[in-house]
């Protein structure tokens, strides 16, 4: 049975493992960074990678997973078999996934020029195609895993589905340092590692699963009433990722058209999808069960109210991490990233496409707040419509903006389409849903979480300033580094309480028993 979710408690269980994968994902580029640096076969592993990586977003925690939380949380909260309808989702999705694999392998040479037509120019272009052979399997195992993921957070535990991703990590990790002591081929053993990580993820979630009652044992696909319903919902879910993934090739072309640009935005990507992950992410899987149990139970008060909080916090973390990508970025790319292969002048490259990236991360982190409202009722059609119009923003300033920026074209264009589909969940979810209503708490606390955010930014650059020369030296670099993050979030903190953005009231309230628990 699901159970009533505390907002806060939830958000630090997916929050915390989030980190942690987030770090060890830190740790993973770092290696490559330093094995590979920016090259061919660093290109090629990274676009290999993220082929698998494109399709997941249909079906692991994209279009498939917002349709079948709603239904599979519903069932759970009628007790009108959910494990059946888990069942045979799980099934059909394998038997998809299957014939979608192994059409892949045939057609992996177009898929490759799909991502990066830039790569036909040179060697790039058969080894990427080699690795993406190996690494697209992925997606088969990473999917089961995320289905089981959302039937573990419909059900209210949280802990195993936000661990999972941390295999992914731990096993490239281990498969570079292997491969370094054994002398093996760093860019094959990563391939080869991909997989391998994915099946650890299914492995890991079908046992946490089958522990809390729940034994999705695989049977002959069948298309029930509620797959067909499951169905209906997630085609447009599945455009409007179709719609995103196509802002992520169009980012791609324009970067393969720069030598060593794939690289440097990856790096970018990674850093500021650590806050993303930590904040927008783990709100999102959280409140999407709960709204879809609250709305089952007819309780819309407490679902604004969940709303509410979910902005509250999100921007209370958002805000000071976008403020920092853009005031440290330089520091940050060049103490994580800057050794080996990977020279100043990448690091550089990189920065400042984090420093894009970080403006664009309070709308990241908004629309995976807003974007449930919309889920948890069944309706996959609207976001679908934003996202069309969201990809035409994005392609014409990547596209356009390329021959002025080169390959901050790509970053520019992610930013601001990101604002231009914030702007467009806002209106629908606000004049059309009524779900989001600021209440007077909310609305008060959002220009103080702003300067303080901003005292917070002086504080960095100053600091930054200050702690220049320790920065660049070898020895002195990572405890430099620290100290600058310590300032920011200390001076954050205190800016918070005196202007009254943050009291500690707030989290003994977020602790306590959410609204409509007993409904």
């Amino acid at each position: 049975m699901s159970r009533p979710i505390r907002l806060l408690p939830a958000f630090m269980t997916v929050g915390v493992w989030t980190l942690a994968s987030r770090i060890l994902g830190f740790v993973r580029d770092i290696l490559i960074a330093g094995f590979l640096g920016s090259g061919p076969v660093a290109e090629a592993f990274l676009i290999a990678f993220s082929l698998p990586n494109l399709f997941r977003r249909f079906f692991a925690e994209g279009a498939f997973n917002m349709a079948f939380i709603p239904l599979f949380s519903k069932k759970l909260e009628a007790g009108e078999g959910a494990e059946d309808f888990a069942r045979d989702a799980l099934s059909a999705l394998a038997t998809i996934l299957i014939i979608l694999t192994l059409v892949a392998q045939i057609a992996m040479p177009a898929l490759v020029y799909a991502m990066a037509s830039g790569f036909a120019e040179d060697e790039r272009f058969t080894l990427t195609t080699a690795f993406a052979r190996i690494t697209f399997p992925y997606i088969l195992f990473i999917s089961i895993a995320a289905l089981l993921s959302g039937a573990l957070n419909a059900m209210g535990r949280f802990w195993a589905a936000a661990a999972a991703p941390v295999f992914l990590n731990i096993v490239l990790i281990a498969a570079m340092l292997l491969a370094t002591t054994f002398g093996w081929d760093i860019g094959w053993s990563l391939a080869i590692a991909v997989p391998i990580a994915g099946i650890a993820q299914a492995v890991m979630l079908w046992q946490a699963a089958a522990r809390e009652g729940l034994r999705l044992t695989p049977r002959m696909p069948r298309l029930t009433p509620e797959l067909k319903r499951l169905a209906i919902i997630a085609a447009p879910a599945a455009l409007a990722g179709g719609v995103v993934q196509i802002n992520l090739l169009v980012g791609r072309q324009v970067a393969s058209h720069f030598e060593g640009a794939v690289a440097w935005l990856n790096y970018a990507d990674r850093l500021y999808q650590l806050p993303l992950g930590l904040v927008g992410i783990a709100i999102g899987v959280v409140l999407l069960p709960d709204l879809s149990r609250r709305l089952g139970a007819g309780d819309r008060e407490g679902g604004i109210h969940q709303i509410n909080r979910a902005f509250e916090f999100s921007l209370a973390l958002a805000l000071p991490s976008a403020v920092a990508l853009i005031v440290i970025a330089g520091p940050l790319t060049s103490v994580l990233f800057e050794r080996g292969a990977f020279t100043s002048a990448h690091a550089a490259a990189t920065a400042t496409a984090v420093a894009i990236y970080g403006a664009g991360l309070p709308a990241f982190v908004l629309q995976k707040v807003i974007s449930p409202v919309f889920f948890a009722r069944e309706d996959t059609r609207r976001p679908f419509h934003y996202a069309l119009v969201s990809m035409v923003v994005n392609a014409a300033l990547a596209i356009g903006l390329s021959p002025v920026i080169g390959y901050l074209a790509a970053a520019v264009g992610t930013t601001l389409s990101a604002y231009a589909m914030l702007a467009l969940l806002w209106y629908g979810a606000r004049h059309h849903e009524g779900a989001i209503q600021l209440d007077n708490r909310l609305k008060s606390r959002i220009p103080r979480l702003a300067v303080a955010s901003v005292i917070m930014g002086l504080a960095c650059y100053g600091t930054a300033l200050v702690l220049a020369d320790a920065l660049i030296m070898p020895t002195l670099r990572y405890a430099a580094l620290a100290a600058l993050i310590f300032v920011g979030m200390a001076t954050y903190a205190a800016s918070a309480y005196v202007l009254g953005a943050l009291r500690p009231s707030d989290l003994k309230a977020a602790f306590a028993k959410p609204r409509g628990a007993d409904t």
